[in-house]
């Protein structure tokens, strides 16, 4: 009778062990076990063999949850996963790690043909806190490459198709062994693209794309930030030979306002206002964003840098609703410039002081003759 031994007890990992860590702990094992590195040992060769048998079925999302659940159960009575005997097919498991570790430098690993999408391109816009305010439709014109109108974005001559590489079948990629290495190249002869053009479009040279000028349409939403990112599917480069396009971002900038200041839905504004409103109270009134005017009151008695909310009177909320606050914070004037009456006014006023008027000044005096002795 055969004994199974546990597939994480075979490759030294925890069952909670991530792709990685088992990725990690398959790659040391079947370095130190393999037969060509011993000579050709028994022993270690049905080693090389568990291991890879483990690594099979724990790297596959599906096999592993059934691995995990029913143990070598689940791979019974034609179920699949069984031993990997030396040779292709545990070899496959093992080049999987190679791939992973010299993939970028060999040319990417494989299966299938490079991406040929086309890259996506960025758009910086600028609008006033206006615009964000109340959203805004507009266009822009952008330089792209768009699909070749004579070859349609197949890239080949009008009349004429791409034919299979017949060196690669397709798939973009070829395969070569190097010892006990499976290295993985991009073709080369169709560079990657599966496909051969024998008669190239003249357009564009096989691409399937030429450079074009594009008008697009653009709505911007009420309630956009700085850096607001709108993204306009398909919009961006043309793929090669016929690939989906890329997409087309539009970075959002907002210029400075003169009167407002802004974070995230609340807006801030300095109002100066006199002294005198200040000591006996008072309104003022502000342009709103909406084009109405805003009615401030000011308390009597108010201090410099008092902050004034006003509810709703700020940004829209981005895909939502209600409006964030105004804070207006309030800087008093000081009269630069006395008439005589007005001067004959306050200096009446100043002989009537008690200290009670201004607290903080008469204490902090009080303070500092009490320091004193």
């Amino acid at each position: 009778m055969t004994t199974e031994v546990d597939y994480y007890e075979l490759l030294e990992c925890e069952r909670t062990a991530d792709e990685a860590t088992l990725k990690s702990a398959y790659r040391k094992l079947a370095m130190k076990y393999h037969p060509d590195k011993n000579g050709g040992c028994k022993d270690h060769e049905a080693r090389f063999k568990a291991v890879s048998e483990a690594y099979e079925c724990l790297k596959d999302p599906q096999k592993r949850a059934a691995y995990d659940r029913f143990g070598h159960a689940a791979f019974k009575n034609g179920m699949g996963g069984g031993g990997a005997g030396h040779g292709a097919q545990d070899f496959g498991a093992f080049s999987d790690i190679f791939e992973s570790v010299f993939g970028e430098f060999m040319g990417g690993r494989g299966g299938g043909r490079p991406n040929l999408r086309g890259a996506d391109l960025r758009y910086d816009m600028e609008i006033s806190l206006e615009d964000a305010w109340h959203g805004k439709a507009s266009e822009i014109t952008v330089d792209v490459s768009g699909i070749c109108d004579s070859c349609s974005g197949t890239g080949a001559k009008p009349g004429t198709q791409a034919h299979q590489c017949k060196q690669c079948n397709g798939h973009g990629k070829v395969r070569a062994q190097q010892g006990f290495f499976m290295v993985e190249r991009t073709c080369p002869v169709c560079h990657g693209a599966g496909q051969v053009i024998a008669d190239p479009c003249r357009d564009c040279r096989g691409e399937g794309r030429t450079d074009k000028t594009k008008t697009l349409k653009i709505n911007v939403p009420p309630g956009v930030d700085e850096g607001t990112r709108i993204r306009l599917s398909g919009e961006g480069e043309a793929g090669a030979r016929g690939a989906p396009s890329g997409d087309l971002y539009i970075f959002l900038h907002v210029a400075k306002h003169s009167l407002f200041e802004r974070q995230g839905t609340t807006l801030f504004a300095n109002a100066p206002i006199s002294f005198t409103t200040a000591a006996l109270g008072g309104e003022i009134e502000l342009p709103g964003l909406d084009g109405e005017m805003i009615n401030v009151k000011i308390a009597p008695g108010t201090q410099p840098g008092r902050e004034v909310r006003h509810r709703g009177a700020g940004m829209p909320v981005l895909q939502g609703r209600g409006r964030g606050d105004l804070v207006i914070r309030l800087d008093v004037e000081m009269p630069s410039k006395l008439t005589a009456k007005q001067r004959e006014l306050l200096e009446a006023f100043r002989a009537t002081e008690t200290g009670d008027e201004c607290p903080q000044s008469s204490g902090f005096f009080a303070k500092i003759k009490s320091a004193l002795g």
